[in-house]
């Protein structure tokens, strides 16, 4: 998990920001960038400890966090994102063993943490002696995103993130970077999962890193996917659908006569495979009248007729749509 001395070099690089530059001897190495993630949780929650997350989450944390035997809070938040004064609330209630957190591009939403909010963050997790995960996977679409987390609360930050979006998830590698103190601790907790990396894996992302060619393909991605975004745009107008200017995905908030589930499966009698709303909650609350659209696979005309099927489907209603 500790790489070779060109893999963490060429890592830190990748990783560093105008804010950050993460030291080459601090940086870990996964499969993938869910193993980095549950190495992570395993690292700073106990079995049967309570790991904060925001109220809509990635589904994975979700799996990981029921494999650990870790409890999900779910944190309440605003436009701007994660509220740092509930996150102190909840950690009143009951003690917290961390905070998992997407700033960037959060999945499922697509939004971004303004710049004032993750200092307020940031100031939260040093008052209530809090650590956070710092999901950054997707951060990479965001060219002009604000400085990580990891750059305002580097002694309360793990950040982690992944060459699955960047580059390819067939072959890719995870990165967690933990503040020196824990740096033992995630460590011991990606061997002891066995979540490290195979060296075949490691030595070709270092030479992708190395030589240019993940820089390559992250400025093709960008214009890939704000190309896609303008497609939703267009074809969406007028629906209330919320993602970043350059997000592989979007979030849509259905007409009130339109349940999620029952869009889901209207959509799939149609060929189309979108996610409801409830795939992504923590804890027990109310999912609420809105689905997930991943932008990022079919080719743009097939992107485009799809969304256009969808928009018909949503400007009708159930009964025009019957489920055997």
């Amino acid at each position: 998990v500790a790489g070779t001395p060109a893999a963490r070099e060429a890592a830190a690089a990748l990783l560093a920001t105008p804010g950050l530059a993460p030291e080459p001897s601090r940086i870990l190495f996964a499969g993938n960038g869910r193993q980095a993630l549950a190495g992570a949780v395993a690292a700073l929650v106990p079995p049967g400890g309570r790991l904060a997350v925001e109220a809509l989450t990635y589904p994975v944390i979700k799996g990981i966090a029921a494999r650990l035997g870790v409890t999900l809070v779910p944190i309440p938040a605003d436009e701007h994102g994660l509220r740092p004064d509930a996150l102190a609330a909840a950690h009143r209630a009951a003690p917290l063993g961390a905070l998992y957190v997407q700033p960037t591009l959060h999945n499922p939403l697509g939004t971004t943490m303004p710049e004032r909010r993750r200092a307020e963050l940031a100031a939260a997790l040093e008052r209530l002696g809090l650590h956070a995960i710092e999901d950054r996977v997707w951060a990479f679409l965001r060219a002009d995103g604000p400085e990580p987390l990891a750059a305002l609360a580097g002694r309360r930050t793990v950040l982690v993130d992944s060459l699955s979006k960047r580059l390819a998830p067939g072959l890719t590698l995870g990165f967690a970077v933990p503040p020196a103190p824990l740096a033992g601790r995630v460590a011991a907790a990606l061997r002891s999962g066995a979540w490290g990396p195979s060296r075949f894996a490691l030595e070709a992302a270092t030479g992708w890193m190395a030589d240019g060619t993940v820089e390559a393909v992250t400025r093709a991605k960008r214009a890939d996917a704000a190309a896609r975004r303008r497609i939703v745009a267009e074809r969406l107008a007028g629906a209330a659908v919320r993602s970043g200017p350059c997000s592989y995905f979007c979030w849509w908030d259905l007409p009130p006569r339109w349940r999620a589930e029952t869009f889901v499966a209207a959509a799939a009698r149609r060929g189309i495979a979108v996610t409801p709303a409830a795939a992504f909650v923590a804890g027990t609350g109310a999912a609420p009248r809105a689905v997930r659209i991943g932008l990022a696979s079919p080719p743009r005309d097939t992107l485009a007729h799809a969304l256009d099927v969808l928009a018909e489907i949503a400007a009708g209603g159930p009964d025009d749509f019957p489920v055997d």
